[in-house]
């Protein structure tokens, strides 16, 4: 067992790369031929050998370091690997911005925002500065629970937009997904409540007959400014007359022709 002279005198003989002064229960100073001096603490895992560094002395003295030792002996103890759960404290401090809700989805807005059209990404702010921002927007995101994200989304269904609802959770989740890639929180919290929401029911439209009507429609596609895969088969559709999956699944043929 060292002690506070032992460690304070330690010296690393000139032909050596190190010296290792050996306390209890894993825990030794590690000196340099240059004088510096580090504690470490000896694990094992799957039959390696391998340490954690808990500090330089004396930065770190002796009582602290068998402190840092007994904590992560403990730690282990639980079940958890304290050099794995220092790399992801790590990991988590190096994340940016910050852990609010509103900085967590602004931060993934960025990163999809090139990938999408523009009435997408339109689409996918709106849904965050009106109906998430508001009332979610400065809690810590990993604070929030499922119920409150719920009430959140039932406000949108209060206004009968059922189809918004739904659309709003789903950003919700995609928000909430990228904290958990990003150590925010541990889950998706959005998941739990994706049974929760009134079901929503598409309706069919009647075909446009009236000249006037479907001029309207053919300008409003035109003007269509989304994906070039999206805006082809909008203009297409008024041309073949196919249903939707049909025209979705049709395929390019040698002589330039269209079959389904």
């Amino acid at each position: 067992m060292l002690t506070d002279a032992d460690c304070r005198n330690a010296l690393c003989p000139p032909d050596k790369k190190r010296a290792r002064l050996t306390d209890t229960e894993g825990l030794y100073l590690e000196v340099s031929p240059a004088g510096s001096k580090r504690w470490f603490w000896k694990t094992y895992a799957d039959g390696k050998e391998g340490r954690l560094a808990l500090g330089s002395y004396p930065d770190v003295s002796l009582k602290a370091a068998r402190v840092a030792r007994t904590a992560a002996k403990t730690q282990k103890a639980a079940g958890t690997n304290p050099v794995q759960a220092r790399k992801v404290a790590k990991l988590k401090a190096a994340t940016p911005a910050g852990n609010t809700f509103q900085a967590t989805a602004l931060e993934w807005f960025e990163l999809k925002l090139e990938s999408w059209s523009g009435h997408y990404a339109i689409r996918e702010k709106r849904n965050l500065e009106k109906d998430l921002f508001p009332f979610l927007g400065a809690r810590d995101i990993s604070t929030i629970e499922a119920v409150e994200l719920l009430a959140v989304v039932r406000r949108v269904e209060e206004r009968g937009a059922l189809d918004v609802a739904h659309r709003v959770l789903t950003t919700a989740g995609q928000v909430w997904r990228y904290a958990v890639a990003t150590g925010r929180t541990p889950r998706d919290v959005s998941a739990d409540i994706r049974g929760a929401l009134k079901p929503h029911h598409g309706k069919h439209f009647a075909a446009i007959t009236d000249p006037i009507k479907l001029g309207e429609l053919v300008r409003v596609i035109r003007g269509y400014q989304g994906g070039p895969i999206v805006r082809a088969a909008l203009q297409l559709a008024p041309l073949l007359f196919q249903r939707p999956g049909e025209l979705r699944a049709a395929a390019w043929i040698p002589s330039g022709f269209f079959h389904g």
